[in-house]
This record gives structure tokens, C-alpha cells and sequence, in this order.
């Protein structure tokens, strides 16, 4: 099994926190990627707001499945962890995602959470998806 781990220089460096943004099965040619946070490389929430960091969160996703030869119309599953009830911010996350995804719409989990990675974290996406092997 050749294995990959992926941690784009753009993005904060998760080792501190016993992460890679991203880990690549070459022989199935899946990409699991981590949660991704509205965090800039100093481990800070960049905004304060939910729909601002759903953008933060969701523009981190494109930058490691980027960066691990993917791209948003492979991805597969989708997860997105929101402080609070799921169910009073969709209105808010959804056109985001759709905003960033676009029309491929990989089945999809909302799951609303007491916590995530830092206090003023208020959502957190994860996927997984395909290598493009165009």
C-alpha cells in the first residue's frame, strides 16, 4: 500500500497537532481529507462569523484537494460539523457550499456538534474523494 500524506505550505502546519490536511491512498486512488477550519497559519479563526468561516473552511478544502491532485468535482463524501443545532444554519452553510462545490453535490452529512478544534471555531468541513487522474 503506498500511502501520502499531503500538508500544503499555504495552510497552518498540522503536525503540531498530529494531523496531515490530507492522506492519499495510491492504490485506491481515494484522498481522506481532514477537517478543514477557517484557521490562518498561526492556528487563529480568521472570522468570527459562521458564513465567513464556512467560506475560510470551504476555500481550505480546494487548497488540499489541490494540493493532493484532486479537485472538487471528485469529491465523493462530504461532512460538515457545525457548533450548535444542524438544523438552525443551514439556511447560512448551504449556499456556501453550493457557492464552492457547485453542482456535483457528493453525498453529504451535516452533523451539528458542542465543540470543534478551538472555541471560536463554529464549523468544520471534511471529505473524502478521488485522485484526478485525468
Amino acid at each position: 500500500m503506498t500511502i501520502e500524506r499531503i500538508n500544503p505550505p499555504a495552510l497552518y502546519d498540522g503536525a503540531p497537532h498530529g494531523l496531515s490536511h490530507a492522506t492519499i491512498d495510491h492504490d485506491t486512488g481515494l484522498v481522506f481529507v481532514s477537517g478543514q477550519v477557517d484557521w490562518d497559519r498561526d492556528y487563529q479563526v480568521r472570522h468570527t462569523t459562521l458564513a465567513a468561516q464556512t467560506e475560510g473552511a470551504a476555500r481550505n478544502l480546494l487548497t488540499v484537494l489541490d494540493a493532493a491532485g484532486s479537485s472538487v468535482e471528485q469529491i465523493l463524501q462530504l461532512r460538515v460539523y457545525v457548533r450548535g443545532e444542524i438544523g438552525e444554519h443551514l439556511d447560512t452553510v448551504a449556499p456556501i457550499l453550493v457557492q464552492y462545490l457547485g453542482l456535483p453535490r457528493p453525498a453529504l452529512t451535516g452533523i451539528g456538534v458542542a465543540s470543534l478544534a478551538s472555541p471560536g471555531t463554529l464549523v468544520e468541513i471534511e471529505a473524502v474523494a478521488k485522485i484526478d487522474r485525468r
